[in-house]
């Protein structure tokens, strides 16, 4: 007993206009992928150079078939007899973590008034902290250093928490209110007929509806804090200095240890790699996707 064989029907023929369009949707995501490449290409330099030894980074050109060592981080890490990078590292993430707790408990709050429940004239409001970033760092270098001076607080991680924490608060609150302005008011309504209060409504359904960009929000406050180096490097000396300011001390008159640079900003870097990994599955979820039924 024999089948008659099944024919499948011949694929129809793109019209020319689908052609144009894929292959310009193919160019366009081989261009992404290469500036894309680009962009990494500084990173991935460094890390290849954190792992050759100072005579192979210090080559020019740079030898790409130099031997891998670690002895870059193990100079990093204080095994040459160095200072412990430790208590820098210390200092930055207890600046960076309490500043950014700080904003976010400050500036919640701030951002649903500005709003769900908007106040009289709040778009002056928005300016007025819009302002506040309007002035030059620098240019107010000097009266924070003499005010810290003159209380006692010079060379104390406490006074970075206070600075970051005023620093980032602004851009917490403008950030803030434009993801809280898209949360529908009838769930809040709906708590509040329930009889929950102010904190209850801020903790158990402003906060998880707005968990996206309450989690953009501390990532950039986190990342700004990490990265700030100019009130790091005034106004603290030994024992409130952050890793910003410790990697400074590897360009010395001596020259420039680009081994151990490399190295040390790579270890720097992780904890900010590692947060944006952790805040990631946050910062794509809808806002309040299926929330109204």
């Amino acid at each position: 007993m024999t089948t008659a064989a099944v024919r499948r029907p011949p694929r129809a023929a793109l019209p020319p206009a689908a052609r144009r369009a894929k292959r310009r949707s193919t160019w366009l995501g081989l261009l992404a992928w290469a500036a894309g490449l680009l962009f990494c290409l500084p990173a991935l330099w460094m890390l290849l150079t954190s792992l050759h030894s100072e005579p192979d980074a210090a080559t020019n050109p740079p030898s790409l078939g130099a031997a891998l060592t670690f002895d870059g981080y193990r100079e990093f890490f204080g095994a040459g007899g160095g200072a412990s990078p430790w208590p820098s590292l210390i200092n930055s993430a207890t600046a960076s973590l309490v500043s950014t707790a700080l904003v976010l408990l400050l500036a919640l709050p701030a951002a649903y008034a500005l709003s769900i429940r908007p106040v009289r004239k709040w778009t002056d409001v928005m300016f007025f902290f819009l302002s506040t970033k309007m002035l030059p760092v620098v240019a107010g270098l000097l009266p924070v250093y003499l005010f810290a001076k003159s209380v006692g607080m010079l060379d104390n991680v406490w006074l970075l928490v206070v600075l970051y924490t005023s620093m980032n608060l602004p851009i917490a609150v403008w950030m803030l209110q434009s993801f809280l302005a898209d949360i529908p008011l009838s769930i809040i309504e709906a708590a509040q007929v329930d009889g929950a209060r102010l904190p209850t409504v801020l903790a158990r359904i402003v906060a998880p509806l707005a968990g996206p960009g309450i989690a953009a929000t501390s990532l950039i406050c986190f990342i700004f804090s990490w990265n700030e180096m100019l009130f790091a490097r005034v106004l603290t000396g030994v024992t409130a200095q952050t890793a910003p300011v410790f990697l400074t001390g590897f360009v010395t008159s001596q020259g420039l240890f680009l081994a151990q640079l490399c190295a040390a900003s790579v270890v720097v870097s992780l904890p900010v790699l590692a947060a944006g990994f952790a805040a990631q599955d946050k910062l794509v979820q809808g806002l309040s996707l299926g929330a109204v039924k």
